[in-house]
Formats: C-alpha cells, sequence, structure tokens
C-alpha cells in the first residue's frame, strides 16, 4: 500500500474533524503520532489543516460561486477547500501541482465524476483572478466576517465592544500562524544560559518582549530537546506568563490554583517562590492531576501538591484558608483562536452566557478560601467582557469584604504597561498586541 503524503493525512484530519465534531489539534495529535512524517511534511499537514479551517468562510464563499445548488460530500468539499486554502493562501506550492494532486486524490478517493468536477472548479477558480476580491459584501463587519472568515455574529459583538478597526487588528492576528514560545526554569537555569544553549540547535530564538522569563522561537520542536527533558524549560504562550508573576506570592506562602491542569502557571507560580511555601493544584479530571504531577517532577518542583476536585466543591475538601489563589477560569477560549481554529466555529452567544454564569459562581466558590489581606487573580484565554471585566465588576460590588486590586499594573514589565490601557485596573493582552494569546487578568484583594 502506498504511503499518504501530506494532502492525503491533511483530508482525513479535515474529515474526522468534520464528522466527529472534534478538535482539529487532538486529531492532528493522533494522526502525526501515528504517521512516520519527515519533519517538512508534518510541517506541511499542520498548516494545511489549520489553515483551512482557520479560513473556512472565505474558502466556501468562493467555492459557492461554483457549486451553488450542487450535492457535495464531505470529502470532496474539504478536498476543495484545502485545495482552494494553497492556491490563495500558500506562495511556496504551483497552482498546477495543487490541482494535479487534488484531481488524483479524487479519483482514488471516489471516481472519475468527482475528479472532472473537482478539477473543474478549481480551474474555474483560477480562472477567475478576482474572485478573492469580491468575496465580501455588505457592511464594514459582514465584509470583514468573509474577508477575515470569522462568524459574522463575533465580529459585530467584537465591533461593538472595540471599534472596527480594532476588530480589523484583531481578527488578522487570529489567522496568523503561532510562534512557539517557552518559559525558563528558573530553579534550574536562568534566561540568557538557556538562550546560549538553544541557540546552538535553533536559529531563530529570541527573549521575549512580554516577560522575563520568555523565549520566542521561530520552528523547530523545542519539546524535543535534552533541555527540555532536564526541565530547564516549559512550553507556555507568552501572555499566560504574565498571571504567575500577578499573584505576588512570596516563598513560604499558602497558594491555591484552582483550575490547574496541565500546570504550566502552577510551576510558574512554585519558581517564583523559589520552591518554598505550599501549592495546593487541583483540577476536576484525574488525568490532569498525574499531568500537573509529571510537570512539576521533571521541572524539579517539590511544593506542589495535585487534587482532584471541582472547584465549586473546594470549600467543601477542608483545606483552610489561602494566602494567594489563582481562577484560571474555564472560558470560550477566544484568546487562543489562531491556536485552536475549531473554537470560533463551535460557539455561540448562548455559550458565552453559560460560561459567564459557571466563571461567576466558581469565582464566588473559591474567593471564600481566601484569607483576609489575601490576593485573588482571576484570568481567562479569552477576550470577551463578559467574561472578563463584567464578571469582576460583578463580583466586587456584590462583596463589599473584596476590592479590586489596582495597583496590579504596577507588577507588569514595562514593554506591557506601554501598550494596554490599565486605567482600569485590568489587563486584557490582545492577540495583535504582541502576537501571542489574547489574555486577561484582574487581581482582587479580600479586606483585612
Amino acid at each position: 500500500m502506498a504511503k499518504k503524503g501530506a494532502r492525503d493525512i491533511a483530508l482525513d484530519v479535515l474529515n474526522r474533524v468534520e464528522e466527529h465534531q472534534s478538535y482539529s489539534n487532538l486529531e492532528l495529535k493522533h494522526v502525526l503520532d501515528r504517521e512516520e512524517l519527515r519533519a517538512p511534511d508534518a510541517g506541511l499537514v499542520t498548516e494545511l489543516v489549520y489553515g483551512t479551517i482557520q479560513r473556512r468562510l472565505t474558502l466556501d464563499t468562493a467555492l459557492d460561486r461554483f457549486i451553488r445548488g450542487k450535492k457535495v460530500q464531505t470529502w470532496v468539499k474539504n478536498l476543495l477547500r484545502l485545495s482552494l486554502y494553497q492556491i490563495r493562501f500558500l506562495d511556496r506550492i504551483p497552482d498546477r501541482a495543487v490541482v494535479h494532486e487534488a484531481v488524483e486524490i479524487a479519483k482514488r478517493r471516489g471516481h472519475q465524476g468527482i475528479a472532472s468536477m473537482v478539477n473543474g472548479v478549481l480551474r474555474n477558480a483560477l480562472r477567475s483572478p478576482d474572485l478573492w476580491d469580491k468575496l465580501g459584501s455588505g457592511d464594514d463587519a459582514a465584509r470583514l466576517s468573509i474577508e477575515q472568515s470569522h462568524p459574522e455574529w463575533l465580529v459585530r459583538r467584537w465591533a461593538g465592544q472595540y471599534g472596527i478597526e480594532e476588530t480589523r487588528r484583531i481578527l488578522e492576528s487570529n489567522n496568523r500562524p503561532p510562534r512557539t514560545s517557552i518559559r525558563v526554569n528558573t530553579l534550574k537555569s536562568t534566561r540568557d544560559e538557556l538562550l546560549g544553549k538553544l541557540r546552538e540547535q535553533f536559529s531563530a530564538v529570541e527573549p521575549s518582549v512580554v516577560s522575563p522569563d520568555g523565549l520566542v522561537m521561530e520552528g523547530g520542536h523545542a519539546a524535543g530537546t535534552e533541555w527540555f527533558r532536564q526541565g530547564l524549560f516549559t512550553v507556555q504562550d507568552e501572555s499566560s506568563m504574565l498571571v504567575a508573576p500577578a499573584l505576588a506570592a512570596d516563598p513560604g506562602m499558602r497558594v491555591l490554583d484552582a483550575c490547574a491542569a496541565p500546570g504550566g502557571k502552577t510551576t510558574h507560580i512554585a519558581a517564583l517562590m523559589q520552591n518554598r511555601g505550599e501549592i495546593i493544584a487541583s483540577d476536576v479530571h484525574p488525568h490532569k492531576r498525574d499531568l500537573i504531577a509529571q510537570n512539576a517532577k521533571r521541572l524539579g518542583i517539590t511544593i506542589i501538591e495535585p487534587i482532584v476536585s471541582d472547584a465549586l466543591h473546594l470549600g467543601e475538601k477542608n483545606l483552610g484558608t489561602f494566602d494567594r489563589i489563582l481562577l484560571d477560569a474555564p472560558c470560550t477560549g477566544f484568546g487562543v483562536i489562531r491556536r485552536k481554529p475549531d473554537l470560533k466555529w463551535n460557539k455561540t452567544p448562548d455559550d458565552v452566557k453559560a460560561i459567564a454564569e459557571l466563571q461567576y459562581k466558581l469565582l464566588e466558590s473559591v474567593a471564600a478560601l481566601l484569607a483576609p489581606g489575601g490576593l485573588l487573580v482571576y484570568s481567562t484565554c479569552t477576550i470577551e467582557p463578559e467574561e472578563n471585566q463584567l464578571i469582576v465588576q460583578r463580583f466586587v460590588k456584590n462583596h463589599p469584604a473584596f476590592e479590586l486590586d489596582r495597583t496590579l499594573a504596577d507588577d507588569l514589565p514595562a514593554s506591557v504597561r506601554d501598550k494596554i490601557d490599565t486605567t482600569e485596573g485590568f489587563v486584557q493582552v490582545l492577540p495583535h498586541h504582541f502576537e501571542s494569546d489574547g489574555f486577561f487578568i484582574a487581581r482582587l484583594k479580600r479586606k483585612a
């Protein structure tokens, strides 16, 4: 049996995602673990899967000109999407090669009639040089939705919250591929020492402008290095590296991380505490507790105690009170669309409302465990105000024992303060600020 090429494998992933409503990152990991691919082929499969999903609305709008009214099987439509994505967004693959490969795949998976249809659609698209310039119509939000391939309801929502030009920048950034960022384990190394080591193997490694503990890499498999196995660093987005310092946890303190898996922020807190004190790291899933424990062991951290619990029920565990609490709340994930493009197609306004109600209940639940004078950090990886600012404002209004700690901005690196408006006492990183994840951070203080 002939070995499958990158496009065939990418098509398999796209089909599984659509047919099973599964997550592309999980399907992609499964297939890349199974297939023995050279690094360039694995990279192409990844780019084709994420890019095709990311640009789905743009591609479907273009395809509609050629297949409107025709009944097209799922795998055929995905093959056409995949091929159009290469034609429109990838410069290094000649158009004729894209068409030829698509026709060959159609022959193998279907029959000559399907192959002819695929050939005809793609050649008609190539003969329409103005195709991509005339996709969007209507007002600014409607056109942006098509051009930047985001659901129109979400574009309109963000336009109302951030303005149309800021929304355009968010959408454009969401469509750019994510960079790899890593956080040095300061218990074992310094950023400069790790930078020197990594530059021996990787050509493009630079210090992060977001976090003094971060490095940014272009390409390469950082987690496959000996330095990763030795626990000199962990893979973590730059924006999320701002969360642990916001907690201002000193050595010897007692800390709760209420939704801790996979443990990136937990281990960052431990490093900032110089591995002295106690951190209870809770997650609702047993296998994720094990993941936290594995990460802590690799990094040489001994003060983390992983437990299994729903954060809503932590008050029933007789855990006592804590000097510091981190609630990195479950959210819609609208700040990580570039990493998980499925998110934008699978969420609805009702999802935002439902998750916001859960977030508020979680905040009420864990806040009861904070000692007087203690600090609680609420964070999410979304840019949706209903899940962020409005949650915190509502909580403070209803709980007079707590106040928003407006000194949070003082603990941010100057590079971050210069780019983000912190006058309201919150930190809202948008995806285009640093080409990192969109992230929200607020710090609350329990009055003594």
